[in-house]
């Protein structure tokens, strides 16, 4: 592993343009550095305890917290190098319980089920044991659609504490969410302001940030895919800022939107809007393939070069037999997110994604071990340092002048602009499927030099 030195140069760049940073960011109680925050020197990047860090993972289920297992879940995620999971706070699974208690054959929405609030708790504290970072969705959208919405606690059928006139809540939606017929997600002010359904939903998220602001290993996104109002998002952001900050905490909060196109208007409000969203999950992208896939996310990280924040990717599509390209193309898109300077990068759960099968864990230690092999937090993606190449054949991380990686998903050969470099440097081949590395070898900089890979099959190249 290289020592983590940051350039005197990269870092004066980096300053100034965490200089754009919103206000909100400045003080905060002593110790608060502990926290999951994006790293001053590179906001591309996340730091948590006070070092910068690369957010990988993979996992069985979104859910993670109603899982029986979790224990030995997260030692497997850990063993395998990664240190970030997805938490949605969803019930629609077998074995899952709602938050709400029964009052007979009804919930009721003024009474907890404590198994529910422990199965969180233990999951909190489990993952900060393990120093393994937890994106949290607050609002499940497909828990509140179609069958699942049929058993939901807070359809009035469902209830004992409010009507369905009394709440203006449908009883029946039978529609994808991405037609939003649910005005479950229209009880926000900037909506129809339904104040019976808000006080209800409000207390629900009062209730979990009792137990996750007690953590510095979190992050919050409000929805999962979301196609309603900009206002909902925001409601809930400037909700759980607020009382983030009545409890002397700082929180980093984010929007998914469902459109894969993250050029949509959709995406506006994150993108467009730091002052509500600090960090940007971009995890629809990762329905794309290939150079498009790449070339989206390079569009919007030059777009918020102004305004400097993570991007994020909570799933990662693609697993053989499934709906969104085979697993091969879900480990690309990994590799592609981590060379395109991501934040982080996580497999979706299985049948959408690999999970935390064991060629995802192969591919998290991989990625851990190449990023490791780098001073990662320095680089940026690189694309004019390679010439002779085809679409989707290479890509390339760099701090010109002193390090280098690229990776090749199927194998290749390339020109690489080392002029930057003077003299002697040091190249090492990793066999990506395999997990394993070449012998070093001596290149010439000051230059270019063509990297043609071992074999076929994903490799990357380190150069420093």
């Amino acid at each position: 592993m290289y020592p983590r030195m940051v350039s005197a140069v990269l870092c004066v760049v980096l300053v100034g343009m965490a200089a754009a940073w919103p206000a909100a960011q400045a003080a905060e109680p002593a110790g608060a550095g502990d926290r999951i925050q994006p790293w001053p020197e590179n906001p591309y990047y996340w730091q948590f305890k006070g070092e910068p860090v690369l957010l990988l993972g993979g996992s069985v289920e979104d859910n993670l917290f109603q899982i029986p297992n979790l224990t030995e879940h997260l030692d497997t995620l850990k063993a395998s190098g990664g240190n970030y999971v997805r938490c949605t706070m969803s019930c629609r699974d077998e074995g899952n319980v709602w938050p709400f208690a029964r009052s007979g054959k009804a919930y009721d929405l003024d009474k907890w089920n404590g198994e529910f609030w422990r199965r969180f708790e233990r999951f909190l504290a489990e993952t900060g044991k393990r120093d393994i970072i937890v994106q949290i969705e607050v609002w499940a959208t497909f828990d509140y659609y179609r069958d699942i919405w049929e058993r939901n606690p807070f359809n009035p059928k469902n209830n004992s504490t409010y009507t369905a006139a009394e709440s203006g809540l449908p009883t029946t939606v039978n529609s994808h969410p991405v037609r939003t017929e649910n005005d479950f997600f229209r009880s926000d002010p900037g909506a129809k302001h339904l104040k019976t359904v808000l006080r209800h939903q409000e207390r629900f998220v009062e209730k979990l940030l009792s137990y996750s602001l007690k953590h510095d290993h979190v992050l919050y996104c409000m929805d999962n895919e979301t196609s309603v109002t900009p206002t909902w998002g925001a409601h809930w952001a400037t909700f759980i800022r607020k009382k983030a900050k009545a409890a002397r905490k700082q929180v980093e909060i984010t929007e998914m939107w469902d459109k894969w196109d993250l050029a949509h208007p959709q995406h506006n409000a994150t993108f467009d809007h730091p002052e509500t969203y600090s960090f940007v999950d971009i995890s629809q992208n990762n329905h794309n393939k290939g150079q498009t896939h790449y070339d989206n996310m390079q569009k919007q990280r030059r777009r918020i070069a102004g305004k400097v924040r993570p991007m994020n990717n909570v799933k990662i599509y693609g697993a053989d037999g499934g709906r969104f390209g085979e697993a091969r193309d879900g480990i690309e898109r990994l590799w592609r997110n981590v060379f395109g300077g991501c934040a982080s990068a996580r497999f979706h759960r299985p049948a959408s994604g690999i999970g935390l099968s064991k060629r995802a864990q192969r591919m998290i230690k991989s990625a851990r071990e190449v990023t490791d092999a780098i001073n990662v937090f320095a680089c940026q993606p690189h694309a004019d340092l390679l010439c002779d190449r085809d679409d989707n054949e290479a890509y390339c991380l760099a701090e010109p002048g002193k390090q280098y990686a690229v990776y090749f998903p199927r194998g290749g050969l390339v020109t690489l602009n080392l002029k930057r470099a003077a003299g002697s440097l040091s190249l090492r081949w990793h066999d990506i499927d395999a997990g394993t590395w070449g012998k070093a070898e001596n290149v010439k900089g000051g230059g270019t030099i063509e990297l043609k890979t071992p074999g076929d099959g994903q490799w990357a190249a380190v150069i420093r």
